[in-house]
């Protein structure tokens, strides 16, 4: 009865989704019902990983995500796992025909995490690629299907997208991942300097990507569009508030959106959905 098995993998990964992310449970309820379970599956891993270099403190993360990447490769060349979020991953990888090179370059990017690195423009974007725009990727092989014409069209975008997501990231966790990870991930950045302007020049490079994942999210296919643009408009309004936050509080607190607010983001995404102004 492994369908059976299959059917709790997919809804472990559903609830992992919901327990870490209002933005991106709401985000994926906005997709065809068709393609969520793949979507929620590909949070619930890359979330597995997150979870070991960011969180288990007082474990010998090396080694608990060392474990993960070889149970990943048996997961995908065995076609199942006993871990209910890896094999609801193999399914949906399988399935869509991802390519195992992104799955390489997360891992990697996650290693990156467990080192104290100085990052400079080089190691900054391949972090960055490994940790976001590889996980666009991924969602874009299931959002186009397979029609390996429309992924290399729309793979800029995704990346861009993935890119800006990770940087407001980046701001809104700057004080946990200096305080308490002892990492700051900007080029170059002197924590003790960081003032409105360095802060402002990492907002405008942020801008540009969002423009730019705009064009390419209305070129989506419609089972996915609405989704997309939903995540977007959150982490726009994210970023919106942390423009809006000195550069003093930010080292001081975590940025956050009430989901109060996130309902009216959503109200508002779905009338310039329908109204096609996007």
């Amino acid at each position: 009865m492994k369908k059976l098995f299959d059917e709790l993998s997919y809804e472990v990964s559903k609830y992992t989704t919901q327990k870490y992310s209002t933005s991106f449970s709401l985000g994926i309820l906005a997709l065809k019902p068709s393609i969520r379970p793949a979507i929620y599956a590909v949070y619930g891993y890359v979330r597995l990983a997150d979870e070991i270099v960011d969180s288990f403190h007082g474990y010998d993360k090396e080694k608990l995500l060392k474990r993960l990447k070889a149970e990943t490769y048996d997961a995908l060349e065995d076609g199942i796992s006993l871990n209910p979020i890896l094999n609801s991953f193999q399914e949906t990888v399988r399935q869509y025909d991802i390519n195992i090179q992104l799955i390489d370059q997360f891992l990697h990017s996650m290693q990156m995490d467990l080192k104290k690195i100085d990052y400079n423009s080089d190691l900054y974007n391949e972090y960055i690629y490994g940790s976001a725009e590889v996980v666009g990727l991924m969602c874009l092989q299931i959002f186009t299907g397979g029609d390996k014409l429309q992924f290399e069209k729309l793979k800029p975008f995704a990346m861009k997208l993935g890119s800006a997501f990770q940087k407001v990231n980046f701001l809104r966790d700057l004080k946990d991942d200096y305080q308490i990870l002892g990492r700051t991930y900007f080029p170059s950045l002197n924590m003790s300097v960081f003032d409105n302007t360095v802060k402002e020049q990492i907002e405008k490079e942020i801008e540009e990507e969002f423009k730019e994942a705009l064009q390419g999210i209305k070129k989506l296919p419609g089972s996915s569009l609405f989704g997309v643009y939903l995540a977007y408009r959150y982490y726009l309004s994210l970023f919106e508030k942390i423009k809006k936050t000195s550069s003093q509080h930010i080292l001081q607190q975590r940025i956050r959106i009430a989901n109060s607010q996130k309902l009216l983001v959503a109200f508002k995404s779905y009338i310039r959905y329908k109204s096609a102004y996007l």
